[in-house]
């Protein structure tokens, strides 16, 4: 064990566990905190197996990943759990299809994301930097939650960049649309763990079953106004997607598969990229040398303008900041897959229909592939080049990676410079966030600092 001086310089982490809890107790805690199934081995082993209703494996082996996402791909498809979590929301989009009906919508949606199109929509993530300075500056003294804020600013931008121009979508619905489907319908029933199929009722989502149907009819307007309309300016991403076609069969989405991939892309887009910065903000205030060594940087590229797109590449402490919250906190932590057929991975035998995850969050603090790994050390992404691609899995890998990582890293990249050249943030006592996942891994209690110019 640790002696107390070594626990008070290591970021908060999601305390594993030491045994094996039955299926009623491993439900109690999934519920509150899914991290918390993981055992503690899982850091110091490649592969943990046991049974909890059904058969499931935890693998954190290289080698093994890869085969998943990579080599046997289409045998590996997300779970039952996860389909049944998020296809009420998001339906048949990208993040959920498998097989065939995936291939043409990722054909399809790509091209929206090329460098050319990210940097054509870097201005509107450098004047929302711009607004969230401004909230915090106007905030005076006291401390902030920068979680709230985080939110706040990437969904001022996945709203821009998605319906720039109004078009009649109503952001304040879809926002509170979204976040009470993950509050109330995201957290994993009993029917889920036990594989039970789709239509059997879910309580907390026929609850939330109205915010989503409203939210759906929003986003349903939305694109049929725009479509009536046209493009005008900077084609944004409805613009882009609305022009695509599978490069194969010619095939172009109708307005139910648009809005289902839309709506993909500002839930992932929003949140994911918030909690991001919001740990960024948590980790730069637990380390002042790494704070004012990130501040240097960013005064030193954009003086007192915010950061735009072309400033990018040339912030690469802020980007190893980003790339070592996304290592401690990974957004999905844990990934849930279901083998479709019989396979061996790690030497142990997978049977077909065998529940086999990927504790993301148990990889990215695995004692075997990385130095001191509770340890907040930006300096470890200095060489990309020296990191097994397959023990460092933020967007996933493989055909399935995150097809808007590069959009997140540039957003995430432009408003955490912006913030760190203008504030000196520092942790208010007592308050230290509690790393929780439901669907997400969130800071619980909110990033609370207090923020003084620089």
């Amino acid at each position: 064990m640790p002696d107390t001086t070594e626990l008070e310089r290591l970021p908060v982490r999601v305390p594993l566990v030491n045994e094996v809890w039955g299926i009623w107790k491993s439900l109690s805690v999934a519920r509150t905190n899914i991290l918390q199934i993981i055992p503690e081995i899982a850091t110091s082993q490649r592969i943990v197996s046991g049974r909890t209703g059904k058969r499931w494996h935890m693998v954190m082996d290289p080698d093994a990943i890869r085969q998943m996402l990579l080599d046997r791909l289409d045998d590996y498809p997300k779970s039952l759990v996860t389909k049944n979590l998020l296809r009420p929301a998001i339906g048949e989009s990208l993040f959920i299809a498998e097989g065939a009906h995936w291939r043409w919508q990722r054909r399809t949606a790509s091209p929206v994301f090329t460098h050319r199109n990210m940097m054509n929509l870097a201005p509107i993530m450098t004047a929302a930097a711009e607004r969230a300075t401004k909230r915090v500056a106007d905030a005076g003294p006291r401390a902030v939650n920068f979680l709230d804020e985080m939110v706040t600013t990437t969904f001022d931008v996945i709203a821009d960049v998605t319906f720039s121009g109004g078009d009649a979508f109503d952001r304040d619905a879809v926002h509170h649309a979204i976040d009470d489907y993950i509050s109330e319908a995201g957290k994993i029933s009993l029917f889920d763990v036990l594989g039970a199929p789709d239509w059997v009722p879910r309580p907390g989502r026929i609850l939330s079953g109205q915010a989503m149907r409203d939210m759906k009819s929003v986003a349903d307007r939305a694109i049929e106004a725009r479509a009536a309309r046209g493009p005008d300016g900077v084609p944004d991403l409805l613009d882009l997607l609305m022009d695509g076609e599978d490069p194969k069969s010619g095939r172009k989405m109708n307005t139910s598969e648009m809005r289902d991939n839309l709506l993909t892309f500002i839930v992932a887009g929003h949140e994911t990229t918030a909690l991001t910065l919001a740990w960024s903000m948590y980790l730069v205030a637990f380390d002042q040398d790494v704070q004012d060594a990130a501040r240097a940087e960013a005064q030193a590229v954009l003086g007192n303008r915010a950061a735009t797109g072309e400033d990018v590449e040339r912030l690469p402490l802020i980007r190893q900041i980003i790339d070592e919250a996304l290592r401690l906190y990974p957004p999905a932590g844990l990934v849930s897959r279901t083998a479709m057929a019989d396979d061996v991975l790690c030497g142990r035998d997978i049977r077909k229909g065998d529940t086999v995850m990927l504790p993301i969050y148990a990889l990215h603090r695995s004692k075997l592939f990385w130095d001191e790994p509770d340890a907040f050390r930006p300096s470890r992404f200095a060489d990309r080049k020296s990191i097994d691609r397959y023990v460092y899995l933020p967007f996933g890998d493989g055909p399935r990676i995150c097809i808007g990582a590069s959009f997140a890293l540039q957003e995430a990249v432009i408003i955490l410079a912006t913030m760190l050249s203008r504030f000196k943030v520092r942790p208010v006592p007592g308050r230290d966030p509690e790393p929780v996942m439901i669907l997400t891994l969130r800071p619980n209690g909110g990033v609370w600092l207090t923020a003084e110019p620089a």
